[in-house]
């Protein structure tokens, strides 16, 4: 029987780095269990997520986030030459966002929004139409919505909104452009405490005789870093216009790659935190369910802190598993820790991919 929610549980461990920071140019932070963890937003690890080279590879080209609309067009002029008028684009964009494109002046929309080249290109295309057969905005709008199906297949070449969602409060957008996300993703946190540690670093000036050319600091630590996503299988369906199942496992298992592969870019090139899951975890459900309760009493280090955060994480599922008679299929890779009974051991990330492409079953 098909479950429709997939969720993700990582384990990572990171070196010293500092790869989410705040705006006091801090380490991101949050209290868990009463003590502090280190932190990783969501947004940030989506970012990565959809910016990264195996994103690009396999899953296409992430969308393009602005508020700047005058830019917008400007870009949408040059990638969609030979294929849609310039005056069709603006035309376009102006329906879309209620904002007059037209004057030679800087155009700013509501928020920073998610735009899809060829989701748009489908909407001119739709614009078009739409004045050749002389309709006014309401008529134009009516018939974008027959088209609902063909307006959501579009956003295959827009994957990450059909996956983060998108939110729109003016033009035609609001109306026709709202879109539910279908891929749920924590804040990452530590499973331990954390006392962060500062570097007083300096630039050397090579013409400067004695002293440093700059000096500051910079708040860092380690630790191991729980994260979690739960991927509702229907919604990804009808966000990409009632796309098959095997259609949206296959995205599932390169979700699986990303959450067990990125890394934030922040500070990198002073830190190089470049590190891979320990364990990756993942179970088809009736419902969401995250894990990070396993480390609401925070990890004690014994032989470090990847070993009894594997423990713990494991411990917490079968508890919840067995109190809750969840019926779950599930599946683990893991370098150096195999999983309880009742959860696939996968040898290889690849083969835990496979499983998940398979339905969660073989």
């Amino acid at each position: 029987m098909n479950k429709n929610f997939i969720n993700f549980h990582i384990l990572i461990s990171h070196s010293p780095s500092c790869l989410n920071r705040d705006d006091m140019n801090m380490q991101k932070s949050a209290i868990f269990g009463g003590k502090r963890r280190v932190r990783i937003s969501s947004q940030s690890l989506k970012r990565t997520m959809r910016k990264s080279a195996y994103y690009q590879q396999h899953l296409g080209e992430s969308s393009i986030r602005t508020k700047r609309l005058g830019s917008l067009k400007e870009m949408l002029v040059s990638r969609l030459s030979g294929r849609v008028e310039p005056e069709t684009i603006g035309k376009t964009l102006s329906l879309l966002t209620g904002k007059d494109l037209e004057p030679e002046v800087a155009v700013e929309g509501d928020a920073v929004a998610p735009w899809a080249i060829e989701e748009i290109a489908w909407f001119c295309d739709q614009v078009k139409s739409g004045m050749e057969q002389g309709l006014d905005e309401k008529g134009l709008a009516k018939q974008i919505k027959d088209q609902a199906l063909a307006m959501r297949q579009a956003l295959a070449k827009g994957l990450d909104i059909a996956l983060s969602g998108r939110m729109a409060t003016s033009g035609l957008l609001s109306d026709l452009g709202k879109v539910d996300g279908a891929l749920a993703v924590a804040h990452v946190i530590t499973t331990h405490t954390v006392d962060a540690d500062i570097d007083w670093f300096t630039a050397v000036d090579d013409l400067q005789e004695l002293g440093s050319g700059h000096l500051d600091t910079q708040e860092f630590s380690s630790g191991v870093f729980y994260r979690y996503a739960s991927l509702n299988v229907s919604q990804l369906q009808e966000n990409l216009g009632n796309a098959p199942r095997e259609k949206a496992l296959e995205i599932a298992a390169h979700v699986l790659h990303l959450m067990a592969t990125v890394v934030p870019s922040a500070k990198q090139q002073s830190f190089a935190a470049h590190n891979l899951a320990d364990i990756a975890m993942v179970s088809f459900s009736d419902l969401p369910i995250s894990l990070a309760n396993a480390f609401e009493d925070p990890v004690k280090a014994s032989q470090g802190f990847m070993k009894p955060s594997v423990k713990a994480l494991f411990d917490y599922w079968q508890g919840v598993h067995v109190g809750y008679g969840l019926d779950e299929r599930c599946g683990s890779f893991a370098i150096s820790q195999e999983p309880p009974a009742g959860v696939k051991h996968a040898k290889t990330l690849a083969d835990l991919k496979q499983w998940v492409i398979a339905n969660g079953e073989g």
